[in-house]
């Protein structure tokens, strides 16, 4: 009996179903593409799954928080997950993929073989190993979002994989000749305090541990960002070939850590219990695939513009020591970088494969500058960026060059439309938007802000953005005529530093917590971001019409389908929230408003 091989048809395949390729397929979706996201393990999610349990880190800076698909998932996940559970972060991830009726979702499913025409990939193979099934996969365009960028050894995707020498891209760093180390792997722990002291012992296998060894990393077992990443090993082998070895002695070395901290006596440990520890690695490091650009360190920290940006960074330059925990000397080196800097659409597609694109910490850069960009928040803006490319490619039926080339605008406005900050680029406002008559109730200063194209306060505008308005207050346009209208737009404020949140910085900036301490505070909606409004319009007859009335919005990004001759559209803000009246001096703020 042979085993089955079934065959769907798509316009876009991602393969690897980490943050970066969940925002890719959730990009493609919504512009009306068929997607097939293959995704190897059994959840969702990558190294921020429960699996491995990695924080989303990303831009640091004042108003510098990530936003798009990435803060819609994490917006949700204040509302539906307050005690940062991992079962609710997985499901949650898993919703947002499976609530886009155009992507099919193939979990378990490892791509391992591809069929090539010439320079084109005609179609993918994944072996399911749930349903012992052969998945074919033929599509238009496909994404390598797998990390360790498996189509590049089945497809002939050129790729490097090591460090340059600081001579090859005259960098800033101290490597004078080329290796092929990278940074490291990691296994995770997670532990709990409770209110009564547990004993642990340590399996045969776990590695015995000196004081000398555990204090050169300074653990903290009561500080909440104490998240073990420095349980790092393997950038002085290959990170792909020599996985199962590494996670093997990482396991061990987990558990020889725990041990330590639990029984040597140097810590004050005896009501915490081991939570977790993760059998499979997170990896910073592998592959990366080669595009018509290779970004470099010294265009990171110039903040080299680029005409074809179509995403950004702010991580330091954290180039891990391939020695992880064995080195003797720092964990990482910290470089500051620009906050935000620029990335082009030109890293995100093969130089020699005419369809495939990728995202997430293969892509086209040096290893210097890799340090950097590998953070999954920049990550998931090159996956919405290669969602959104591949469905402007798909609209002129071109490859991905040729749509950088001709329509790279149309790719930005459309990131930007999906609530992308793309630094030193302005979202356009339609003419009828521009030509309506714009009122307030009460009156407010600087109505125009609400279209001019600006999401978010930040450094590189000239003052406040959006309005303030009075809780029940009204934002009215008047067109001169009635007119058809497609859409309307809305931006609210969700509060992108966190400062509104419970808990120190660490608990209010990252979605989910390492070590969960007895006192660990329970999440809340921003404070700031519109919890009830009502969208109203008026019609060509002169009747009204609810478009949308939102009694507990959680989103921070409204688009609303219109579709009729409208006269006059009134939005009224009711309330935020905060737990009385308006954050704000009992005033509601809203960023834009405005419709096409």
């Amino acid at each position: 009996m042979k085993l089955i091989t079934e065959t769907t048809k798509c316009d876009f395949c991602v393969v690897g179903g980490g943050i970066s390729g969940v925002c890719a397929a959730i990009a493609a979706a919504r512009r009306g593409l068929k997607v097939v996201l293959m995704q190897e393990r059994p959840v969702l999610g990558g190294n921020a799954s429960s699996e491995i349990r990695m924080w989303i880190c990303g831009c640091k800076g004042l108003n510098n928080r990530e936003t798009g698909i990435l803060e819609e998932l994490q917006l949700e996940s204040l509302y539906r997950n307050p005690y940062k559970l991992y079962p609710v972060w997985d499901s949650l991830i898993y919703n947002m993929v499976i609530s886009e009726p155009n992507i099919t979702l193939m979990l378990n499913c490892s791509c391992c073989n591809a069929d090539m025409d010439k320079d084109k990939i005609k179609a993918v193979y994944g072996w399911q190993m749930t349903s012992q099934t052969w998945q074919k996969v033929e599509a238009d365009y496909f994404a390598d979002c797998s990390g360790d960028s498996i189509l590049a050894p089945l497809t002939g995707a050129e790729y490097r994989m090591g460090r340059e020498s600081k001579e090859e891209f005259d960098e800033d760093i101290s490597l004078t000749e080329p290796d092929s180390k990278t940074m490291g792997n990691s296994c995770l722990i997670q532990a709990r305090k409770l209110d009564h002291e547990v004993t642990f012992k340590a399996p045969p296998f776990a590695t015995k541990l000196t004081r000398e060894d555990v204090e050169k990393r300074h653990p903290n077992i009561e500080s909440s960002y104490e998240n073990f990443w420095y349980l790092e090993l393997g950038g002085d082998r290959d990170t792909i070939k020599d996985a199962e070895t590494i996670r093997d002695e990482l396991v061990a070395l987990a558990y020889g850590m725990w041990d330590y901290i639990k029984n040597s006596g140097d810590y004050d440990a005896g009501c915490w219990q081991l939570d977790f520890i993760g059998f499979l690695p997170g990896k910073r490091e592998s592959r990366r695939l080669m595009g018509d650009h290779i970004l470099t360190q010294k265009e990171i920290t110039a903040d080299t513009f680029f005409p074809d940006t179509i995403a950004y960074g702010g991580w330091p330059l954290d180039d891990h020591d391939p020695g992880g925990f064995w080195h003797p000397g720092r964990a990482s080196s910290i470089i500051p970088t620009p906050k935000p800097y620029k990335i082009p659409l030109s890293v995100v597609y093969s130089r020699n494969i005419e369809n495939l694109w990728f995202a997430g910490r293969n892509v086209s850069m040096t290893h210097a500058a890799m340090s950097s960009s590998r953070i999954m928040a920049t990550c998931a803006l090159l996956g919405q960026a290669v969602g959104e490319g591949c469905a402007v490619a798909k609209k002129y039926k071109v490859t991905p060059r040729l749509a950088r080339k001709f329509h790279i605008s149309e790719i930005q406005q459309n990131l930007m439309e999906g609530d992308c900050f793309l630094p030193g680029f302005l979202r356009e406002i339609s003419p009828l938007c521009k030509k309506a008559a714009l009122t307030s109730d009460p009156h407010v200063d600087n109505l125009d802000n609400l279209r001019s194209g600006i999401d978010r306060d930040h450094h590189i505008y000239d003052g406040p953005q959006g309005v303030y308005i009075g809780k029940g207050g009204t934002i009215e346009y008047t067109l001169e005529k009635p007119t058809e209208i497609s859409k309307v737009r809305m931006v609210f404020d969700s509060d992108l530093d966190r400062n509104t949140l419970p808990g120190d910085l660490c608990e209010r900036t990252h979605t989910m917590r390492a070590s969960i301490n007895i006192d660990a505070p329970v999440m809340t909606m921003p404070k700031t971001l519109v919890k009830s409004y009502k969208l109203t319009a008026q019609l060509e007859d002169g009747s009204k019409i609810v478009l949308i009335e939102d009694t507990e919005n959680i989103k921070r990004l409204i688009r609303i389908n219109v579709g009729k001759k409208v006269k006059r559209l009134t939005l009224t803000l009711l309330s935020d929230w905060s737990d009385n009246g308006a954050y704000f001096d009992d005033k509601i703020h809203i960023f834009s408003f405005d419709f096409s």
